[in-house]
């Protein structure tokens, strides 16, 4: 026994080298060349995202921060601006005309999102038993051809089938109903749904397009798997069709809700907010404040509340739409 075994703890193993082999030595790292590149590529990178971010910042953060700062003023838009604190964003949950406003703006999402969504749901299910022909295309067609309108030229045509002597009334005499005839979009207690109906007729063919395109992604075999369990059309739609189509249901209700939460062009064209204050909603008022009351401080408030209440809405339906 030689000197080293016996100061060695018992169990310990002396690595001998192998003759003939070379000792490999460290990990390879990698090489200095590359490493010089890295820094290079970020910089690269950057260089490339600059425009975008430059006109980001310029075109959307500068003019958020000036609105913020706005409100917090009594300005009409010329003078000097005076120090408001807190009185523009107090008056918008004090003021009924303001309060009332973004109301307004939540039943809309009812015609712009919920209405859709649901009846969309039901109408690619129905389009999906179609068989592939010029019917199957004829109706996805005339299902998106209110999409491609622009919501000015949607919002004037429904005007005139809205007037007394419109489309709407001459049907509704048709068929015997005179007696509900109205001037829908200057009734106190039609107006409100009259515009919806508007918004629902531009919503309604995109969504059940993008739902009726997420329908055909759905494996079959699912579906053949529901029906030799026995189930029947409304549970193999439980089942199979409404969990795929999760991710296309959320795309559908975020811009639903984001189109009724800042509509503006389809209420200013039918109906400018009236009447009285009965169809009244965020954007309308923002350009009534700015443009036609120089209130320019409590514009901007009711602007920035504005975007902070579409961020706080969307929030939980991106989170729902998420696939696990």
């Amino acid at each position: 026994m030689t000197r080293d075994a016996g100061t060695r703890p018992p169990g310990h193993l002396v690595r001998r080298p192998t003759v003939g082999t070379p000792d490999p030595g460290p990990p390879p790292g990698p090489h200095p060349a590359r490493r010089r590149r890295r820094p290079a590529r970020r910089w690269s990178a950057l260089l490339w995202v600059a425009p975008a971010m430059i006109m980001y910042g310029v075109f959307v953060l500068y003019p958020l921060g000036q609105s913020v700062q706005f409100s917090f003023y009594e300005w009409d838009g010329i003078g000097p601006a005076t120090p408001a604190g807190l009185d523009n964003w107090r008056a918008i949950f004090t003021e009924p005309e303001l309060l009332g406003s973004v109301l307004h703006a939540f039943v809309l999402i009812f015609f712009y999102t919920v209405l859709p969504v649901s009846l969309g749901l039901v109408a690619a299910s129905l389009i999906r038993e179609l068989r592939i022909g010029a019917f199957n295309t004829t109706a996805r067609v005339v299902l998106f051809v209110p999409q491609v309108l622009p919501p000015v030229a949607a919002g004037i045509a429904w005007t005139w089938m809205f007037s007394t002597d419109g489309l709407v009334n001459q049907t509704l005499s048709a068929v015997g109903l005179e007696s509900l005839t109205r001037a829908w979009l200057g009734d106190f207690t039609f107006a409100l749904p009259a515009v919806g109906v508007i918004g629902f007729w531009l919503s309604f063919g995109f969504c059940t397009v993008l739902l009726l395109s997420g329908v055909g992604k759905i494996d079959p075999s699912l579906y053949e798997a529901a029906r030799l369990d026995g189930a029947g059309r409304v549970a193999e739609f439980f089942a199979v069709t409404l969990p795929g189509l999760r991710g296309e249901i959320a795309v559908c209700a975020t811009i639903g809700t984001i189109a009724a939460l800042a509509s503006f062009d389809v209420v200013q064209i039918a109906t400018q907010g009236g009447p009285g204050y009965q169809t009244m909603v965020p954007g309308v008022e923002i350009y009534r404040l700015t443009f036609l009351e120089q209130q320019v401080g409590q514009a901007s408030a009711l602007a920035v509340f504005l975007a902070a209440l579409v961020l706080l809405v969307i929030w939980p339906i991106q989170r729902l739409g998420r696939h696990e």
